[in-house]
């Protein structure tokens, strides 16, 4: 990263297990080491966003960092484990957020997705625009293939929700950058299939 000596993240490995263990100074320490690459995160998502909206980049990024730092019980691993932990979080952040604004437009009830409605996984919807409800049906889809394919949901989680590059997605799952670019390609497939299924049902 950017700023970071070259070995920021061994140090962080090191300050996120003190962290677990319970050393809560360790998490002062982490801040600064972690925050750039949280706003980079979150900035992915929020570069389609309209200017002045409600959830902006730094309304993201504190969300997500609290939510972090509020996680108890866990045994960091490395820097990798944070950002896929990140990652989920931001997930939530984003859909919570998209859930709530698809039930206002639609004065509560069901989320409803348009036949010609279609996402693209390599642009993600800005949470609260006038997309909301693609980025609803794409959590629900991700959930079920969760339960088909872990590595490739955490793979779209990673990449799509959390915006992490090829080469950071691999390191956090533990495989290669071409494994994950193989995840990448097969489950972005079985989602818009699912998707175009799902569309297909509706009245």
């Amino acid at each position: 990263m950017p700023g970071q000596p070259p070995d920021a993240p061994s140090e962080i490995t090191r300050l996120l297990r003190a962290w677990g263990q319970g050393d809560h100074d360790a998490l002062d320490r982490l801040t600064p080491l972690v925050y750039d690459q949280l706003r980079r995160q979150a900035a992915r998502h929020m570069r389609q966003e309209r200017p002045g909206h409600q959830l902006q980049t730094t309304a993201l990024v504190h969300e997500a960092y609290l939510r972090l730092a509020n996680v108890s019980g866990l045994e960091w691993q490395d820097r990798g484990h944070f950002f896929a932990v990140a990652a989920r979080i931001m997930r939530r952040i984003l859909v919570d957020a998209a859930r709530a604004v698809a039930a206002d437009k639609r004065g509560g009830g069901f989320v409803h997705v348009a036949h010609d409605a279609a996402i693209d996984l390599d642009a993600l919807p800005a949470a609260g625009t006038e997309r909301p409800a693609e980025l609803c049906a794409l959590d629900d889809a991700l959930t079920l293939l969760a339960t088909l394919d872990p590595r490739r949901a955490q793979v779209v989680e990673m990449r799509f929700f959390g915006g992490l590059s090829v080469e950071e997605t691999a390191e956090s799952l533990g495989v290669s950058a071409g494994t994950v670019m193989r995840d990448w390609r097969l489950a972005r497939a079985w989602l818009m299939r699912e998707l175009a299924d799902r569309r297909a049902l509706r009245p």
